[in-house]
């Protein structure tokens, strides 16, 4: 899940790291990194030929920060806490990718240090007052706009992200001592073990794999995406993702889907099941960072799509 909002903080020093990254990192096992940040910032500064100002708060995975390039124009600079996976390689693939198109423009990067300077957009779409199904039209635009082969691409396939999320899924409901039904459990895992069966390595395109109205971004035409979570899987997991949080109309409960399918061509059963995949785990996801009450929600919503028999 991404960020749900990002104010300015002025100041570049250890106390204006946002509170939100400050506990990731310490629960993390990564004090060691917030001390040193001030020092690593200062570094980029100086190698990148960049200025940085204001942070950002709202997340808590980055150091993001308003950065000035030496012409003066905008940039952002984003530094990741230190993860044992390949998180910040697949973000920064994603974004040299996509070059610009669909995604913030990646300007430079430094993958030992976690580090990225991105061009600085506008506002969220979550900001815009725009009513949904606009922002529905904008978030699958920026995603076709993505979408592409790569068939070289070091990236980790939509069958491997299925098996992570069966395993995620399974454990994570033990260890939250089962927060929604059995029921929807066993709906998701089968949803993922189908989606799993049906990847294709020579059709699978580039996805972002978490978009939402909080990682898109006005640009100086449309919106474009940020943060991407990057996999080589079918187009339906992105479209997966941007329903997870639809409510199920019990008089036609794949509307959604339907209506995503329509819009983008693609295939309304894969999508519906991509949904009920993200929508569980998201759900547990967020049960366990007490994110209340989207976490209820989520799982509420996908109890009731267990009980339809979808």
């Amino acid at each position: 899940m991404g960020r749900a909002s990002e104010k300015v903080q002025p100041g570049m020093s250890i106390r204006s790291v946002p509170e939100a990254v400050r506990k990731h990192a310490v629960a993390g096992g990564h004090q060691g990194w917030l001390e040193q940040l001030p020092a690593l910032v200062a570094e980029l500064e100086r190698e990148w030929s960049i200025t940085v100002g204001r942070s950002y708060d709202g997340g808590n995975e980055a150091f993001v920060a308003d950065a000035s390039l030496s012409d003066g124009s905008g940039a952002v600079l984003k530094v990741l806490i230190p993860r044992d996976d390949d998180s910040a390689r697949n973000e920064i693939t994603v974004l040299r990718l996509a070059d610009g198109d669909g995604c913030a423009r990646l300007l430079r990067f430094d993958l030992s240090r976690g580090a990225m300077l991105i061009e600085r957009l506008g506002a969220r779409l979550g900001e815009s007052g725009l009513p949904a199904p606009r922002r529905r039209e904008i978030l699958c635009a920026a995603a076709e706009r993505l979408w592409r082969l790569v068939p070289d691409s070091p990236l980790p396939t939509g069958a491997e992200k299925g098996r992570w999320l069966i395993g995620f899924i399974t454990r994570t409901w033990e260890q939250l001592d089962r927060p929604c039904s059995k029921e929807a459990v066993a709906y998701a895992v089968d949803s993922a073990e189908r989606r799993i069966a049906a990847h294709d390595d020579a059709s699978s395109v580039l996805v972002h794999g978490d978009i939402h109205e909080w990682n898109a971004l006005k640009a100086d035409h449309g919106y474009k995406l940020i943060d991407p979570d990057g996999l080589l899987a079918e187009p339906e997991y992105d479209l997966g993702v941007i329903m997870r949080q639809d409510p199920i109309d019990p008089a036609d409960p794949p509307a959604s889907a339907r209506g995503l399918a329509h819009r983008t061509g693609l295939d309304e059963t894969a999508t519906w099941e991509w949904a009920a995949v993200e929508r569980l785990s998201s759900g547990l996801w967020c049960t366990r960072l007490e994110l209340q009450p989207l976490g209820r929600d989520l799982l509420r919503t996908a109890d009731a799509v267990a009980q339809l028999g979808m």
